[in-house]
């Protein structure tokens, strides 16, 4: 007998960012709320499950709402609002990432705050299927998710009758910790009188087991503006390490120091238009539910002053 009993879950996450000049003299400060989210999942048959998420952080927001169906560990597929296949790192729940947020390069090319000007959370509405393949012991040797989605970010409909794709895959080679991927966007987009191509690929791999963490991505693409200008060509990377202290008397707690390094060049055209970013952090889980932040980043433009920022984030699930 199927269990539909709903199950309810979320995150809520407090932020206190500084920001300072060359001199480290300072610029702003502020607390503020990253996310407040609340989830709604469970089973409607064996096969068929849901989701709904909202955050509430601004103001009430729906981040997710799909139903799945699951034929079997090869092949699912899925319908309505959530996560776009792309990159390795958009897949990772923002409590559980080793810096307070997603990367640069992955903000601006994945959906986030992209450069193109659509796109919000990394998610859009579509369908997509999914499957695992290739059983080896606990694991499978590969993994894919595609999908068809409107290409206007979320809780938006299509404005320009144009269906996007993404797809991302990731292989295992008959090692659990080490994970190789790879990953596309192709699509249009129309926002604010910009039009025109929104297409990116990514490609990265990743080492982790319970106490080492290495993980490396890189992220390109090329947006369109109109039919006149043509197109600006995007890049960057990023690379993280982070390495598990064990602490208290039953090893329960972790404690990580953190390092990472983020590339974005935003347009390829423009002379020193890159931008570096480099963060030393301590990532600490006193309790299973409780996750405490502190990071450090000199940013570097290749063109410009370099500035500093400071950010404590403290994250609990229920």
């Amino acid at each position: 007998k199927v269990d539909r009993t709903p199950k309810i879950s979320g995150f809520v996450q407090t932020l206190y960012q500084a920001d300072f000049s060359d001199d480290f003299d300072l610029n702003s400060n502020t607390f503020r709320m990253r996310r407040v989210r609340m989830s709604i999942d469970g089973k409607l048959t064996e096969n068929l499950s849901y989701k709904i998420q909202g955050d509430f952080s601004r103001s009430p927001m729906l981040v997710d709402a799909y139903v799945k169906y699951k034929v079997c560990d090869a092949f699912s597929i899925q319908a309505g609002q959530f996560k776009l296949p792309f990159t390795m790192e958009t897949a990772i729940n923002p409590v559980n990432l080793e810096i307070f947020d997603y990367g640069e390069v992955v903000s601006k090319l994945a959906g986030y705050s992209d450069v193109c000007g659509v796109g919000a959370l990394g998610r859009d509405m579509g369908v997509m299927a999914t499957g695992k393949l290739f059983q080896k012991d606990d694991f499978s040797l590969l993994e894919y998710a595609v999908g068809v989605f409107n290409g206007n970010g979320v809780n938006n409909t299509d404005n320009n009758n144009r269906k996007d794709v993404a797809g991302r895959v990731e292989f295992h080679p008959w090692l659990k910790e080490v994970t190789l991927t790879g990953s596309f966007y192709i699509g249009k987009y129309n926002k604010d009188e910009n039009f025109g191509d929104r297409n990116r690929y990514s490609g990265g791999a990743q080492f982790k087991n319970d106490r080492l963490i290495v993980r490396g991505e890189y992220v390109a693409g090329d947006t369109g503006v109109n039919d006149t200008i043509g197109n600006f060509k995007s890049n960057g990377l990023y690379a993280v390490a982070g390495y598990n202290f064990f602490l208290g008397k039953e090893k329960k707690q972790t404690l990580m120091p953190v390092l990472r390094f983020d590339r974005m060049v935003a347009d390829t055209d423009i002379e020193k238009g890159g931008k570096n970013y480099f963060t030393a952090g301590i990532n600490y889980w006193p309790v299973k539910c409780l996750n405490f932040k502190l990071d450090y980043t000199y940013i570097q433009p290749e063109k410009g002053d370099v500035s500093h920022r400071i950010v404590a984030i403290l994250s609990f699930k229920f």
